[in-house]
């Protein structure tokens, strides 16, 4: 549809909403007529383009349409259409000629559906008359939905659950795709209800019952579900039926560009928007909101995402992108080190929650050859940052976990995003950055790929930057955990490595993991894991036994058997052996774990793991067997030296 096309159109609901106003004030035919030749002109344009009794003519005919097409209360809600005139009576467009000199010769009058005219005014009904209207079953079964939404505005989901269950009670094949909405508003009245099964079971009923559109979108809600819970495997699944069942549907357009953003396919989607622009523009939807999304998917498909649900995100959420945007044009600020003396080596902080503290694995050989330091803030950054913490009630994460204990308290209190609204300058702090991404962690809608996108990607970022400011051309220092002014830089860098990983960029992952070793070399996270694993998958056998080393004697699978599988790929298999000897000591039940085809998965906990155990194995196995397998001979070396 042109704008000029969609301009006209929205010209017209205007004009049949105010004239159905003007119906119901009266509910008096000849009096609608003259509200008609005198208003529907000027509305519509038409006074400086047609004669005068040409354009008393034309809108006399359009009223009359919209009269006859108008529910009248007084009627139970029905209409009350004009009969046709004979061609000796008065005209009723009320030009005061014969109907056979006047608009009889023009034919049927234009056609003015009922439900448009209930559509329009079903929103401005007051609840009593719409009460009524439903009592005498006068609304459109297709347009319940617009009430139940209205009800479900005012918190009353138990009634519009019972408004449009009976829609589904029958035949679901006659069901077209007009009670899409009604199913979708239904599945919200469930969902504010907490009926989970209730609203499951419906949506298989209609994914084996329903017409091909129901079918459609009741996969379609199902993708959506398994896309917020993570699920993401169970979502494409659910959108190849969607897309089975629905290959032109606007929403299965919108489906698919949401799966790919959430698989941070972003690419891939907008390529996928750019297809879909072309086919639904043939399919005539032009105009529509569907294509504006497109054209947004086109450039950058997770701001689309959260454009085109902002009225339904948590208004704090939105209030803090707001204030994330204009961080963009704020320049980076600097901290100070304060030179400290850092803890013995072998003295454990008790910070590092993979271990107990005589678990805690200190090599001889990290303690620091640089400088140890604290971050400090400039002093006026200080002072905004105990103002912060007057109105951000929230604690820090106990230990290295990244959410706070207090189960998602920053989001009960409004006085936080009012401060940052009035104090642009608390983006500079890392105190500050890091309160924020917790919240976003404990945040209820935090799976979401826009808030990982459009809100933690460039807090994170900014704190990067922050960092790499810092320290920029400083001797090397090191930031021990150890000091809690580090913490908040610590654990902000862990949270970008983070988001790298699960965003697929393997060696931005682990340039922040090389980073935050150098400047923790206790690494209390223990990101060495996760740094020898992608050694070891980049083929950077070097670099892997060069990181073995740094850390001997340690109860990470991931370093003790990684030294073994770089030394046997660096073709020194009698070294390998040696220190494959030493490990199993260690860690007993790797090899049984990484040799059979198939093990049974042990009890794990979210806590950690047990060195040496067998949830260890198990992780281990997971994380690892598939490269093992692939170094031909291997497995079958290990398995003659640890018979």
């Amino acid at each position: 549809m042109a704008p000029s096309e969609t301009q006209d159109s929205d010209r017209m609901e205007q004009l049949i909403l105010e004239a159905v106003r003007e119906i119901f004030r009266h509910e008096s035919f000849e009096r609608f007529i003259a509200w008609s030749r005198g208003s529907i002109p000027p509305t519509l344009g038409l006074d400086d383009e047609l004669a005068t009794e040409e354009e008393q003519r034309l809108a006399g005919v359009l009223g009359l349409a919209i009269w006859n097409a108008t529910p009248l209360p007084s009627q139970g809600y029905r209409p009350c259409p004009i009969e046709p005139a004979s061609p000796e009576v008065p005209c009723p467009c009320g030009s005061g000629l014969r109907f056979g000199d006047c608009c009889g010769p023009a034919g049927d009058l234009p056609e003015v559906p009922t439900e448009l005219i209930w559509e329009l005014i079903l929103d401005e009904l007051p609840e009593a008359e719409l009460q009524e209207a439903l009592r005498r079953n006068a609304i459109p079964d297709e347009l319940l939905a617009k009430v139940a939404d209205r009800w479900l505005d005012a918190a009353r989901p138990g009634r519009a659950a019972a408004l449009l269950e009976p829609i589904f009670a029958g035949n679901l094949q006659d069901l077209d795709a007009r009670y899409e909405p009604a199913l979708d508003t239904l599945c919200d009245a469930y969902d504010q209800l907490e009926h989970w099964k209730k609203r499951q079971a419906f949506l298989q009923r209609i994914t084996d019952d329903g017409s091909r559109p129901l079918k459609a979108a009741a996969w379609q809600r199902l993708s959506t579900s398994f896309i917020d819970e993570g699920e993401l495997a169970l979502a494409t699944a659910a959108f190849g039926q969607a897309q089975r069942h629905g290959p032109d549907s606007p929403g299965t357009a919108l489906l698919e560009i949401t799966l790919l953003a959430a698989q941070h396919r972003d690419e891939h989607a907008r390529a996928r928007a750019l297809f879909w622009r072309h086919r639904l523009r043939r399919a005539g939807y032009d105009g529509e909101r569907i294509m504006d999304f497109l054209d947004r998917a086109i450039v950058d498909p997770q701001e689309a995402l959260v454009v085109t649900h902002s009225a339904a995100l948590d208004p704090q959420l939105v209030a803090l992108r707001e204030w994330v945007d204009r961080l963009d044009a704020r320049p980076v600020t600097s901290y100070r080190g304060q030179m400290i003396d850092e803890p013995p080596i072998s003295a454990p902080d008790g910070q590092l929650s993979l271990f107990t503290e005589e678990q805690l694995p200190l090599p001889p050989d990290a303690t620091p050859r640089g400088r140890a330091a604290a971050l400090r803030p400039p002093p006026a950054l200080s002072r905004v940052e105990q103002a912060w913490h007057r109105v951000f009630q929230a604690s820090k994460p106990y230990s290295t976990q990244l959410s706070a204990l207090d189960d998602g308290l920053a989001w009960e209190s409004a006085g936080w995003p009012r401060f940052l609204n009035d104090h642009l300058e608390a983006g500079d702090s890392l105190d500050v950055l890091d309160d924020l991404a917790t919240a976003l962690y404990d945040h209820p809608e935090s799976s979401l790929p826009w808030v990982s996108h459009t809100l933690l990607r460039p807090l994170l970022e900014r704190a990067e930057a922050i960092v790499a400011h810092t320290l920029e051309g400083a001797r090397p220092i090191h930031l021990p955990w150890s000091d809690e002014r580090n913490r908040p830089a610590l654990r902000l860098l862990f949270r970008r490595y983070l988001q790298h990983a699960e965003e697929g960029e393997h060696e931005a992952a682990a340039a922040v993991l090389e980073r935050l070793l150098s400047l923790n070399p206790k690494d209390n996270h223990g990101v060495r894991a996760e740094l020898m694993n992608h050694y070891l998958r980049s083929d950077r056998d070097e670099q892997a036994l060069d990181l073995a080393r740094r850390f001997p004697a340690d109860v990470l699978a991931d370093l003790a058997y990684g030294e073994v599988l770089a030394l046997y790929r660096l073709g020194q298999q009698e070294r390998a052996a040696q220190v494959l000897n030493e490990v199993v000591g260690r860690l007993p039940r790797i090899p049984r774990f990484l040799m059979r085809k198939r093990v049974k998965r042990p009890t794990l906990s979210p806590d950690g793991f047990t060195p040496g155990g067998d949830d260890q194995a198990w992780l281990y196995r997971e994380a690892m067997r598939d490269v093992w397998e692939a170094e031909p001979g291997l497995l079958a070396w290990m398995k003659r030296l640890t018979a």
